[in-house]
């Protein structure tokens, strides 16, 4: 078990990763939500539509938005999210709904596939296998979504995220299937 404060530290670093990675994305002209224009993704790979998302040089999802979950690192067959649970995330019940839980998990998991992606390569998730371990609730503080893309061949990709505490406790897991497509024609 980690020592308050070593998770203390966990925390300053995620916030502070946090804090830049909104600040860049403001810098250069991604800070609001929308969909890329077509010519600005023509012509990159997967993880470079992922980066380049990240670098805010292109506008994030309005999904992103609405759970209020921010990309905080890409790398080959990697993608990191950060969200925290709020109480507009509660279900009737008075919990953290599983669609939550899901949603984040979803970004995680397709995004680890895309950096993967060559250019003019989609996907789209086709099934998702999720346990809930641990409950997460307005007090739990931010938490983090790790993706790591398993297999990407030419029509199926999967993958498997994990959602973690700064104390390392498990939140979550789940693994994905995703169905691989020509997107786009291939620019020369």
């Amino acid at each position: 078990m980690p020592s308050e404060n070593t998770v203390q530290a966990t925390l300053n670093a995620w916030q502070a990763q946090l804090e830049d990675v909104r600040r860049r994305r403001v810098e250069r002209g991604g800070g609001h939500a929308g969909l890329p224009q077509p010519q600005q993704v023509i012509g990159k790979t997967g993880l470079q539509v992922m980066t380049a998302l990240l670098e805010g040089e292109l506008p994030h999802p309005y999904m992103a938005d609405t759970f209020d979950c921010e990309l905080i690192e890409v790398g080959e067959g990697l993608a990191i999210f950060q969200a925290t649970p709020q109480l507009k995330h509660y279900n009737p019940l008075g919990s953290v709904h599983g669609g939550w839980y899901a949603t984040l998990l979803d970004f995680a998991l397709g995004c680890a596939v895309q950096t993967k992606l060559p250019v003019g390569v989609g996907y789209t998730t086709s099934q998702v296998n999720l346990n809930i371990v641990r409950a997460a609730n307005i007090k739990t503080g931010p938490l983090r979504c790790i993706g790591k893309a398993l297999h990407v061949g030419r029509q199926v990709g999967t993958s498997e995220a994990q959602i973690v505490g700064p104390d390392g406790k498990l939140y979550a897991h789940a693994t994905t299937t995703c169905a691989i497509f020509e997107a786009m024609p291939k620019v020369s």
